[in-house]
């Protein structure tokens, strides 16, 4: 896999092959083109001719511009999701890791505002952002009811509440109808949602969060 560091915007090393150098060439093109113009509105003709590339070449990377897409969405919720989960790697709690994970996605929309608008279009434009983010999920959920915190109904029904909620709460507070407070209160409807009681839902909810290791950087613009 092309993704030599975490957020790629670096100029990748001299030393790959001619290949994985293209490759990270356009999706970094994509970036900007997506950053600059919205992702339903990029075209792959406009990731080639940012990227300096043909746009014959642009598929013998990409067999389409929806292959592109879940490419970018899988380095994304990958990236993402790592950082996150190292954050609260010493977390014993499922329902406290749960509730983290749920509260820095909502803090990111109102702290990465243009991040989010990329992975909005993304999951407008059908790409699997969530499901490339669900193992880490999974994972806490289990852990969770191995605990006893959790009581599912099953656990495709967590993972559309998980996913919807925490979704719709980006949407929200990305279009400034809530702020900063909403991630908490996304959290504690996530905990009751998979069955603890509202105080300590509320409770585990407003623990201190972990410090983040890295922060995303700003997109790229123009050519990559």
């Amino acid at each position: 896999m092309l993704l030599q560091n975490d957020f790629f915007l670096d100029p990748p090393s001299p030393r790959l092959p001619k290949r994985e150098r293209t490759r990270y060439r356009l999706m970094r093109a994509a970036l900007a083109v997506m950053s600059a113009r919205g992702v339903a509105a990029a075209t792959a003709q406009e990731v080639a001719v940012v990227a300096e590339v043909s746009n014959g070449s642009f598929y013998n990377y990409f067999s389409t511009r929806e292959a592109l897409l879940e490419a970018l969405s899988l380095w994304l919720a990958d990236s993402l999701c790592r950082h996150i989960a190292a954050s609260y790697a010493y977390v014993e709690d499922g329902a406290e890791r749960m509730a983290i994970g749920n509260r820095r996605y909502v803090l990111f929309a109102h702290d990465s505002p243009d991040w989010t608008r990329l992975i909005l279009g993304l999951v407008d434009a059908g790409a699997s952002i969530g499901q490339h983010v669900w193992p880490y999920a999974r994972a806490d959920l289990r852990l969770g009811v191995r605990q006893g915190r959790f009581r599912p109904v099953n656990e495709r029904a967590a993972a559309d509440l998980i996913s919807g909620t925490v979704t719709q709460a980006m949407r929200r507070v990305h279009a400034g109808d809530a702020g900063r407070a909403h991630a908490i209160a996304t959290a504690t409807t996530v905990l009751r949602g998979l069955g603890m009681a509202y105080d300590e839902a509320a409770d585990v909810a407003c623990r201190p969060l972990p410090a983040m290791s890295v922060a995303l950087p700003s997109l790229p613009a123009g050519k990559g």
